[in-house]
């Protein structure tokens, strides 16, 4: 199955290297770049060379930026650059966190560089980032602002120390562990909840969750389902895993009994390496502010290619979502188990 394929921000990048176009600011000598939350793009394949290291825990965004040829990984703790760019997240306190470790990677005198759409908290980031630096230099392009800083005295330390810790996990509601911009991070989805209810305790031998966020569903499974012997978990942000494995194992103890639980940082859209007797989805069904039901489609159907015969798809989703004709075309019985608050539960099983 190919995989489902993310959309560039192409004027966002294209903004963010403006500066760089024009001269204002200069790309180090010695050639190092870190780019933080990275994208694909025409203008990071015409700047990009072999000293600059993108960073990007969403697994589809970082195979785009694999297969561009260029280096994606997590910097050392002790290692500093010169030039950081940086592409926030809509969500506060991630992005808060981000401009923390930008400023941690960034050696006296270096620059830090953002751009981000007027429409998804501009202004505030802007705020945020003289905050913690201190006085910035901006412009704006293709519906962005754009602006930049330098590390030196202005710096507030305690500032800095302080949004650091807000990418740490943290307790929420229920007792689960999460972390700031992961999906109902600071709550159980009451999507993910009615599922859960109508899970049916008969449920056996290995298990997967698809999109599993931060391991509530699957730690469900492990709780309500005493048959269940393995748990694999599936989720492309890798953000997640964290807080999903104390979770995970958490629920584990409870139960009192032995289970098996893998966690894999996974598009889930390219396939599974597994086969399974059961598996249970909450599916992403958007991206950004758009409506892509074609992605839970493709869970759909990755779902139906992992399953054993007769195994069994529990599913919940918005209820205008059109799984339907999808669902009928892949698995020999569908049943809709329950349609509560805007959302439907089904039942699916494979001949």
């Amino acid at each position: 199955m190919a995989a489902t394929v993310a959309t560039t921000p192409a004027l966002q990048l294209d903004a963010l290297f403006l500066p760089i176009t024009h001269g204002e600011i200069r790309l180090p000598e010695d050639g190092r770049v870190l780019f933080l939350r990275a994208r694909d793009g025409a203008p990071l394949r015409t700047f990009a060379r072999s000293g600059w290291l993108c960073q990007q825990t969403f697994k589809p965004f970082a195979d785009e930026l694999r297969r561009a040829g260029v280096a994606v990984g997590e910097p050392v703790h002790d290692d500093r650059f010169a030039l950081v760019l940086v592409l926030p997240p809509r969500q506060r306190d991630e992005a808060r966190a981000l401009f923390a470790r930008a400023a941690h990677y960034l050696q006296p005198g270096g620059a830090v560089l953002t751009a981000v759409p007027n429409a998804e908290g501009a202004k505030s980031a802007e705020a945020d980032v003289v905050r913690l630096f201190g006085a910035v230099r901006s412009l704006s392009k293709h519906k962005c602002r754009v602006f930049w800083a330098s590390a030196g005295d202005a710096l507030d330390s305690a500032l800095l120390a302080e949004w650091e810790a807000l990418d740490a996990p943290r307790q929420i509601a229920g007792g689960h562990l999460s972390r700031p911009g992961l999906f109902a991070w600071d709550r159980i989805d009451p999507a993910s909840a009615l599922l859960a209810v109508h899970l049916p305790d008969d449920l056996h031998g290995r298990v997967a969750d698809l999109g599993a966020g931060y391991g509530y569903l699957a730690a469900q499974v492990i709780t309500r389902c005493p048959g269940v012997t393995a748990v694999d978990l599936y989720e492309a942000e890798k953000r997640a895993l964290e807080p999903a494995r104390v979770n995970l194992a958490e629920a584990v103890a409870a139960s009192g009994r032995e289970v098996d639980v893998e966690l894999h940082w996974h598009d889930v859209t390219t396939g599974l390496p597994h086969r399974y007797d059961a598996i249970v989805s909450n599916p992403p069904f958007h991206q950004g502010r758009a409506d892509l039901p074609e992605l839970g489609r493709a869970f759909i159907d990755a779902a139906a290619d992992a399953l054993l015969p007769h195994g069994r798809l529990w599913l919940v989703a918005n209820r205008h979502l059109p799984y339907e004709a999808t669902l009928a075309a892949r698995f020999a019985q569908v049943h809709r188990v329950a349609t509560q608050d805007g959302f439907k539960v089904i039942e699916a099983v494979r001949a």
